[in-house]
């Protein structure tokens, strides 16, 4: 059978697939694309994810596409309304129709002599394998398993009698009403959770190991609603996205610069916000600096108005084990539960867990470095998208469209068929995700790596990248283009592969000057 063959292959039809359907569409018209989904619908983790309250921790203004103005009067919007908005696009668009759904990516085999991939699926309804080829294969997968959230090896837990629920797999039919209910957790999911029960619940305990830093939004943009009487769509959703992605970049920069400064602003936010007396050292002062984990986000202080009111607790503890009518803590205290929230976190998976291959060599991810946050070295024709971890998702997901539209624009005006990264010829590695998180921290090693600089560090900086993604070069020490020919062999972290100097031709024959900006 000749498997079928596309210009551009897609990996996920969640917010990052759609996205970069479309902007393919829009920038690259004359490309033929396919988009492959695992699971039976649009939308990704805003498909999946359906438990109480589930909304973005990010602002819509950013976390929305840069093409597509959000209306939606709730700039902190409920999951059901954003997956509405990534399903309205895909019908605007006609990504639609080119989305092959319950296609989960297993393989993908790069030849050098054909400057093709070959993509291997297993069709989940049916249990057919299919193939499929492409010219370049873009991933939008994330990096996290769909399939199973982690929940730790707690003690005692097989004889509790109650209901114990993971938030990524939530009931459909699960019945809270008048239930005392224990989340065990204090990232976003949890903070998302307990006052979204306590509508219905007797009485939601929120039980962390150790505090996260939250921070009271408004879940409407005043200067959004404003602007929206006055402007035009498009240049009101303009404004307020920039006005959002400074507002970002300066919370994160001087948390970064002044730790101290932006502990004592967080911790008196919260005081104004809780009881006089409330212990807020212990509950919600963390021993990390902000921005070591994302801020969780909470709108209209709801965490704090639920605790506030008597509806929800917060208890600092850890599990000794769990009883049959609830959890006994180390300080011996125990929480009666009738059911128990594992927001315990995700785990890690690179490119959904796909493996892939160069002229016959495995790929071994934790061995590349990813340039501009978004190809691999060593890995021709390649491009994935991982977001900003500490800005909205979608902020860098359209970045990586647009410069993969740019890429295949290049290489069809050059004449060229294959642009491949190239590592570093020095200089200290490090993760690519560069959060203390626990989620992050369990599997690190598993996944590719950052330089020491551009175009091979990830500044985590918007601004910076879109003068580097949208206007910087295409040609320079990071990459080299090419045509279909003998196998050259997989790129790795190895830092004895050098990489084209400045000054070298590169591929393309052009030189690289040495004041070439990479940043």
């Amino acid at each position: 059978m000749v498997p079928d063959h596309v210009d551009v292959l897609i990996v996920g039809a969640g917010l990052s697939g759609i996205g970069a359907a479309v902007h393919l569409r829009r920038n690259c018209p004359d490309k033929t694309y396919a988009v492959l989904e695992a699971r039976g619908a649009i939308g990704g983790t805003w498909d999946l994810f359906r438990y109480p309250g589930i909304r973005s921790d990010s602002d819509m203004y950013t976390l929305g596409y840069s093409f597509k103005p959000w209306t939606n009067p709730k700039a902190i919007a409920d999951g059901d309304s954003i997956r509405s908005y990534v399903r309205e696009t895909a019908s605007e668009y006609g990504v639609e129709e080119h989305i092959r759904f319950h296609h989960r990516v297993v393989r993908a085999e790069w030849d050098s002599t054909t400057a093709r991939w070959t993509v291997h699926a297993h069709r989940d309804d049916t249990g057919e394998d299919v193939v499929l080829t492409c010219a370049f294969l873009h991933t939008c997968s994330g990096y996290y398993r769909y399939d199973e959230g982690y929940t730790p090896d707690f003690p005692g837990v097989d004889r509790y009698a109650g209901q114990l629920v993971h938030p990524q797999h939530w009931p459909e039919d699960l019945d809270y009403t008048g239930k005392r209910v224990v989340v065990i957790g204090s990232g976003a999911t949890a903070v998302t959770l307990v006052p979204a029960m306590t509508d219905r619940a007797a009485h939601v305990t929120m039980l962390q190991r150790s505090p996260t830093y939250v921070i009271s939004l408004p879940s409407r943009d005043g200067l959004a609603e404003a602007l929206r009487r006055r402007l035009p769509a498009k240049a009101a959703y303009s404004v307020v996205r920039w006005k959002n992605v400074l507002l970002g970049v300066a919370n994160f920069q001087l948390s970064r610069r002044t730790p101290g400064l932006v502990k004592k602003l967080l911790r008196r936010a919260a005081k104004g916000k809780l009881p006089v007396g409330y212990d807020i050292d212990r509950h919600f002062t963390p021993r990390y600096n902000p921005w070591d984990q994302r801020l969780c986000v909470i709108p209209d202080g709801d965490l704090f108005e639920a605790v506030s009111a008597g509806r929800a607790s917060v208890v600092t503890d850890t599990i000794d084990t769990f009883t049959e009518h609830g959890i006994r803590l180390t300080s011996g205290e125990e929480l009666p539960a009738d059911i128990v929230v594992t927001a315990t976190g995700l785990n890690l998976l690179a490119l959904g867990g796909m493996t892939v291959a160069v002229d016959g060599e495995e790929v071994n991810l934790a061995g590349t470095v990813a340039y501009k946050g978004m190809m691999l070295s060593g890995v021709p024709n390649f491009a994935m998208t991982i977001g900003y971890t500490n800005a909205s998702w979608t902020l860098k997901a359209d970045l990586v469209a647009t410069y993969v539209c740019r890429l295949l624009r290049h290489l069809d005006a050059t004449g060229q068929q294959i642009v491949t990264p190239v590592a570093p010829a020095s200089g200290e590695l490090e993760p690519i995700i560069d959060l203390k998180s626990g989620y992050v921290l369990r599997s690190v090693d598993q996944l590719p790596k950052q330089g020491a600089t551009a175009p091979w560090r990830l500044y985590q900086n918007y601004p910076r990248d879109v003068v580097l993604m949208r206007h910087g070069r295409l040609t320079d020490e990071g990459v080299r283009f090419s045509r279909a020919g003998a196998p050259e062999g997989a790129a790795t972290a190895d830092p004895d592969r050098a990489a084209v100097p400045a000054g070298a031709p590169d591929a393309t024959g052009e030189h690289v000057p040495a004041d070439t900006p990479v940043a």
